[in-house]
């Protein structure tokens, strides 16, 4: 079957509040563009039948100002990655946030703790980043965590190996393309600056992107033999 779901990933909106790092401006979008994607996400699945999520990577403070009211106003559901970290910092979720966040409905999961490349670890970093930073977010949560975003999209098999150790339940990263529903790997689309929701959405859930998608899912099984 071709690949049918199609996962949408949002790090800011709007203006930053504290600097981003180099590179990391670009993932910023205004608050508009955000808000008309979400509401044409429903026209994509009307006329793909591709069915279309939402992620945010980061924990930063838009999640809950202006990404929190826009999904409930639309009936959508999010899921939000935090980074332990940074919880409480200036610019990014409280605990009182993420648990709200949590009580709407949407899904909470781990970003890591730090934003660093997990397969440039050692042992003792890759059980701060995968499993210290879970407990941080679980303790702020009061519940569960069991999905896992990789920063920067960078994983090899042993970052693959230690998320099946942790035993997350779904893992995401910023590997490009359509995915398939609760696949235990599952890429997502990263939007810019420069995204236009007006021409820009329905190319990603076109019947190449499907059929890429499918390819991309046995290459990658194939490779890394999660």
């Amino acid at each position: 079957m071709l690949a049918n779901t199609l996962y949408l990933t949002f790090h800011g909106i709007g203006a930053p509040i504290v600097p981003p790092a180099e590179g990391e401006l670009r993932y910023f979008v205004t608050a508009d563009v955000f808000r008309r994607t979400i509401a044409g996400l429903g026209e994509l699945e009307a006329k793909t039948g591709v069915e279309a999520h939402v992620t945010f990577d980061d924990g930063n403070i838009s999640d809950y100002e202006v990404a929190l009211p826009t999904l409930v106003e639309h009936g959508r559901r999010g899921i939000f990655f935090v980074l332990a970290g940074r919880i409480g910092q200036q610019g990014y979720l409280s605990a009182a946030q993420i648990r709200e966040i949590a009580a709407a409905g949407m899904t909470i999961g781990s970003h890591g703790h730090d934003h660093v490349d997990w397969r440039r670890l050692d042992a003792a970093g890759r059980r701060r980043e995968l499993a210290d930073a879970r407990k941080t977010i679980e303790d702020a949560l009061g519940a569960p965590v069991a999905y896992a975003s990789i920063p920067f999209g960078g994983f090899d098999q042993a970052v693959l190996r230690q998320l099946k150790a942790e035993r997350y339940d779904r893992v995401f990263t910023s590997s490009t393309g359509l995915t398939y529903r609760d696949v235990w790997f599952c890429p997502r689309r990263s939007l810019t600056e420069t995204f236009d929701p007006a021409t820009g959405l329905m190319p990603l859930a076109s019947a190449e992107q499907k059929a890429r998608g499918l390819a991309y899912r046995i290459a990658r099984r194939l490779r890394y033999r999660w």
